[in-house]
């Protein structure tokens, strides 16, 4: 356990006798460590000897997101706050620790934090610095404690976890999980539109296969006669299903079926309404 020398500020600024219990990991073995690296989740893990892991990950989305979590071997007792500081290295002199934000303690939960902080956190260590995260223990009323996070051989791991970052899908399970496929008049084949959205999900299923259940449902409008187009339904959603079997999804878990002309979602009588008949409904779903 490597020791820091912090001031004594706010939330530590208890009993002059109260102990300060500090844990970081030892400059000549810190160590970071890119946990998990695919399109759909980036993970970078610091290991604190003695008391749990530090944890940043960014997962697909639309948007760019961060978070940050502490996991303790040792849960909370009771609610409480924390305080998170970046706090230079003894060998940085002349520096000063500033404060970036508290971190709610909850009872019997990790420590996490949102998105800016955590980013904020990353780029302290990008610059040397430790965060360092200030609580009361809430096992012994006596003792302060001081989590650190050591910058120690951390930018080469933080390098590899920024392309996993730059890298990941800009949608997320959810985003995919319901999709409506339109098709050309009396077709199998898609709307330009539709291959894209068809051409995603297959870029996600690349990545994760582990599927419960895929319904595909195929629609028809009702230009010809009905028992063609039930069939022409049914074509299309197997097309579906074969190049979702083709993506690696187990073909007993996916259940086509075609509706022909029924179940409209728009009248039949202009091009552009029979257009929005002409469909197949994805629905994915995980365990």
């Amino acid at each position: 356990m490597l020791r820091l020398s912090v001031l004594c500020f706010g939330l530590l600024c208890g009993s002059s006798h109260a102990a300060m219990r500090q844990y970081a990991a030892p400059v000549e073995s810190s160590a970071w460590m890119l946990q998990e690296s695919s399109r759909l989740t980036c993970a970078l893990a610091h290991t604190l000897p003695g008391y749990g892991s530090a944890t940043f990950t960014s997962m697909a989305s639309k948007q760019l997101n961060m978070e940050f979590e502490l996991d303790m071997k040792l849960l909370p007792k009771r609610f409480g706050t924390a305080a998170v500081y970046s706090v230079p290295p003894q060998w940085m002199p002349g520096k000063a620790q500033r404060k970036l934000a508290d971190m709610t303690i909850r009872t019997q939960y990790n420590g996490d934090l949102p998105e800016d902080v955590a980013w904020t956190m990353l780029s302290e260590l990008e610059k040397g610095h430790w965060p360092t995260i200030y609580y009361q223990d809430w096992y012994n009323q006596a003792d302060k404690v001081a989590v650190s996070l050591n910058a120690s051989n951390f930018y080469n791991e933080y390098q590899s976890f920024v392309n996993c970052v730059s890298n990941l899908l800009p949608y997320s399970f959810e985003d995919i999980a319901y999709t409506v496929l339109s098709y050309e008049k009396n077709s199998t084949k898609l709307t330009r539109y539709s291959q894209r959205q068809l051409e995603m999900i297959g870029e996600y299923l690349k990545e994760d296969t582990a599927l419960e259940l895929v319904l595909i449902d195929g629609h028809a409008d009702s230009w010809g006669a009905s028992g063609r187009n039930e069939q022409l339904s049914i074509r299309r959603a197997n097309v579906i299903k074969d190049y979702f079997t083709q993506m690696g999804v187990e073909a007993d878990r996916i259940d086509i079926t075609g509706h022909g002309e029924r179940r409209h979602i728009a009248p039949n009588d202009t091009p552009e309404s029979r257009a929005l008949n002409r469909r197949v409904i994805v629905q994915l779903s995980k365990v």
